[in-house]
């Protein structure tokens, strides 16, 4: 059966019929293709060939069916976005907290492979019924060289999870961006909803002012320097709800945690390990 859209074709649930196992077909559309083999569904095939972690969704085998190719994953009964959505699931604080764990480790394993994920979003974190978290879709992921920062493009990353230097069109990035997407699917997990909202750039970075305050250039030097800022610099200076606004959710050293995956200047964002070592996973209760 079709179980969902991926970035370049339909998902398919099937069954092995040699082990009885079941896996997600990901069909490659060839049809219509003047170019050959779509670069997207190339890169994340060399990408996924290379990765083992628990925590990454995994490329079983390539398989070449009447004219179609296809990604053998394994199988993954839901996606993050779909359990949130279903008033009748409740997580329970040790659930949300094995959640960001597991989402977190995921993004450790890629970052020190050198990976940017660069489309974090309650879709493409997928479960399956045992619990177990994996990143999945790596459409939009890139090779990114940790001592040369190479030039992207801005575009990438859902609206609703893209970091403010994106949206004020940084192009010299690195992992920090998926810390921020990471930050905002955290949120997601305690209040059921995307924290930030937004219909365009312009109101997107509206909506996290409104929530986190406006940025300040004693929190953030290189703000200036960004190449829209002139354009989408705030008209007044807010100071931040986020305390406020979360606690009701979020524990103390939850609320560092978060805090510190949406901090403004991408150099001070806590990366995937550091928040691994965080209170919140090691001191605090449950």
């Amino acid at each position: 059966s079709c179980v969902g859209e991926g970035t370049y074709g339909k998902v398919y649930k099937a069954r092995n019929n040699e082990s009885g196992k079941f896996v997600a077909l990901k069909r490659i559309r060839m049809e219509g293709e003047k170019d050959g083999f779509p670069v997207t569904a190339m890169r994340e095939i060399k990408l996924l060939q290379g990765l083992k972690h628990v925590n990454v969704v995994r490329l079983v085998e390539m398989m070449v069916s009447k004219g179609s190719v296809y990604m053998v994953l394994e199988y993954m009964q839901h996606d993050l976005t779909g359990l949130l959505s279903l008033p009748s699931l409740t997580f329970s604080q040790a659930n949300i907290k094995s959640l960001n764990h597991q989402m977190l480790s995921g993004l450790a394993y890629l970052h020190r492979r050198g990976i940017l994920h660069r489309d974090m979003k309650g879709s493409n974190i997928l479960l399956n019924s045992k619990g177990e978290l994996k990143l999945a879709d790596f459409g939009l992921a890139r090779v990114y060289h940790k001592r040369r920062k190479a030039d992207y493009t801005n575009r990438v990353i859902t609206l609703w999870y893209r970091s403010p230097e994106l949206l004020m069109g940084e192009t010299v990035y690195g992992p920090e961006v998926d810390m921020w997407s990471a930050g905002c699917i955290m949120l997601e997990l305690f209040t059921t909803k995307p924290i930030f909202q937004g219909n365009d750039e312009i109101h997107q970075l509206e909506t996290i002012y409104s929530i986190l305050g406006t940025p300040r250039e004693s929190d953030w030097p290189s703000l200036k320097d960004l190449p829209w800022y002139e354009l989408v610099k705030p008209q007044e200076i807010r100071s931040s709800r986020f305390r406020d606004s979360l606690g009701r959710w979020l524990s103390p050293a939850a609320l560092d945690l978060a805090e510190g995956l949406l901090f403004y200047d991408p150099v001070k964002r806590l990366s995937a390990q550091g928040a691994l070592g965080t209170k919140y996973f090691l001191e605090e209760e449950p």
